[in-house]
């Protein structure tokens, strides 16, 4: 399953702005803001309803440096898709570990594919939860 997408901007305060008036009707709204400190890709914000981010933007080139994220169940999927992603010709971007900076539990896992796209497998669960 889909877990969020990012998409990089060219001016991210104007991009910000430009999101939170578009999506409001829809009922999205401004979830979680990251800085530049606490993600390697820059500051960057998500969009989602529910208390769910799932659509992130982030300084940068648009058309270059798309992130995609596939949800995880367990923090051994996470583990596993690393591994495959790399046998299968992927490069490093982040090794399984847990990335608080997003939420606490945050258990992620980062690739770029063969193309350059940013890969990410993400579990939400927490650890005493993953063989549930």
């Amino acid at each position: 399953m889909m877990d969020h997408l990012g998409l990089p901007v060219r001016d991210y305060a104007a991009a910000k702005a430009f999101y939170l008036a578009a999506l409001k009707p829809l009922g999205i709204g401004l979830i979680r803001e990251v800085s530049a400190e606490q993600n390697p890709s820059g500051e960057a914000c998500g969009f989602g309803s529910d208390g769910k981010p799932y659509f992130w933007i982030g300084g940068g080139a648009p058309g270059a440096g798309v992130h995609l994220a596939f949800e995880a169940r367990s923090r051994a999927e996470v583990d596993a898709f690393y591994a495959a992603a790399l046998a299968a010709g992927a490069t490093d971007n982040g090794a399984p570990g847990l990335r608080p900076q997003y939420h606490p539990g945050y258990y992620a896992a980062f690739v770029i594919d063969p193309e350059g796209i940013n890969l990410e497998a993400v579990c939400h669960r927490p650890e005493a939860d993953d063989a549930a």
